[in-house]
């Protein structure tokens, strides 16, 4: 295979941010161009659908900025309203496209900060500093400052230097919107004792606490050990908190993704029982708490259950329950409403056949991925359910994923 140096006209932008062009050979995916333009790409060539890499813009867009170089962003070259739109039409094609449906979406709603919203971070740790696990050709880009994450993260890396972190191969940070404190995680191979100095070293820079974990093939799947300070911090989503780690999942937008948990807690309305599915710590679930008799929270991380059960005591919410277990095999009776936040992967056809022959008449449904959100709708659709309200909710600024927020009703 090789590239190709050709002039193309974007027509629009398609999932992943990227411009969709055609020429005689057919359609030319561009990274980092915008609907409107014309540009120069280096397109390579081979197999399949072409892609290439835009070289030089000939005729810019209106929407168009300045961005920065760096591998996590790949729609930032878009002025951010512009990114709003562009958002709200991804949900609005994977609809028509994938369910099939002509169904009105919303506004996307705001992320309410552009930049250094991230509470989350991991780098690789190399001679050179840290630098992004994302690569761009085969050497590691070094990180100078990162735009994206909180500054209590940025704080902690300027006082790190990156020498004295070995023999650790990464470093991973959380940070707290709510307290500002930064824990941090080593990834490295041994016993917790080789990685004392790096640890004091962290501690030093400003973390509250370091933790080890074993490198895995599935993130953070060996084992995470708590080298000095404090495992997790608390963080706000919404009108609750929960304790995050620096390895644990938990959204890397908090403010954002409490705007979306507020508005399908109201989606949900109220009843007897309400079923939170990949519930994690709850922290949808216990949005719940107050409109329901009781909510179960159920999840297959043992962790996530840990930490919510810890939360939800000592907030005082007696009528959530959290339940081990797989959604494709949920089963209980006598539940009104279910929400469901899967991973990327979506609904698998066990749990959308469980959840379609449950007793709920009401699914909100939240989603981080509009392609396999609009497959599961139009499943739910097709079965007899009724779409409603459509929202997407922009969680990462100055890339291209969005998250939806919707119900259905039968």
């Amino acid at each position: 295979m090789s590239d190709a140096l050709l002039t193309l006209e974007i027509e629009k932008l398609v999932a992943g941010g990227l411009g969709l062009a055609r020429d005689e050979s057919g359609v030319v995916l561009v990274r980092g161009a915008l609907p409107g333009e014309r540009v120069e790409a280096a397109v390579r060539t081979g197999r399949g659908v072409r892609q290439g890499m835009t070289r030089r813009v000939l005729i810019p867009s209106p929407d168009r900025v300045d961005a920065p170089d760096l591998p996590t962003v790949d729609l930032a070259h878009a002025a951010y309203p512009a990114q709003l739109r562009y958002k709200r039409g991804f949900v609005e094609e994977a609809l028509s496209r994938i369910a099939k449906l002509r169904h009105p979406v919303g506004q996307t709603v705001p992320s309410p900060r552009e930049w250094h919203y991230r509470n989350t971070a991991q780098y690789l740790v190399t001679p050179a500093g840290l630098a992004y696990r994302e690569r761009r050709g085969r050497e590691p880009q070094p990180v100078g400052e990162d735009p994206l994450v909180m500054e209590a993260i940025g704080a902690v890396m300027d006082r790190l230097d990156p020498a004295l972190l070995a023999p650790a191969g990464e470093v991973a940070f959380r940070a707290s919107r709510l307290t500002g404190e930064v824990v941090a995680a080593l990834v490295g191979a041994g016993e917790p004792r080789a990685f004392l100095r790096a640890s004091d070293h962290l501690m030093d820079a400003g973390a509250v606490g370091v933790s080890l974990a074993e490198p895995a093939g599935r993130r953070f799947g060996a084992g995470v050990r708590l080298v000095a300070g404090e495992a997790e911090v608390q963080e706000e989503f919404g009108r609750v908190r929960v304790g995050v780690t620096a390895t644990g999942f938990a959204q890397v937008n908090p403010e954002a993704a409490g705007l979306a948990y507020l508005r399908a807690a109201e989606l949900a309305g109220q009843g007897t029982h309400a079923a939170d599915l990949y519930g994690g710590t709850g922290a949808i679930g216990r949005h719940l708490a107050p409109h329901f008799t009781r909510v179960t929270v159920l999840d297959s991380a043992p962790e996530a259950l840990a930490r919510g059960r810890q939360a939800a005591a000592r907030a005082g919410e007696r009528n959530v329950t959290y339940r081990s277990g797989d959604a494709a095999r949920f089963s209980e009776l006598g539940v009104d409403v279910i929400v469901v936040d899967p991973p990327r992967a979506g609904l698998d056809p066990e749990a959308r056949e469980h959840i379609h022959a449950s007793t709920a008449d009401r699914l909100v449904y939240v989603s981080c991925d509009p392609a396999t959100w609009a497959r599961d709708v139009g499943d739910f659709v097709r079965r007899g359910w009724q779409l409603g309200e459509v929202t997407p909710h922009d969680f990462y600024p100055q890339t291209s994923h969005v998250e939806v927020v919707s119900v259905l009703e039968r």
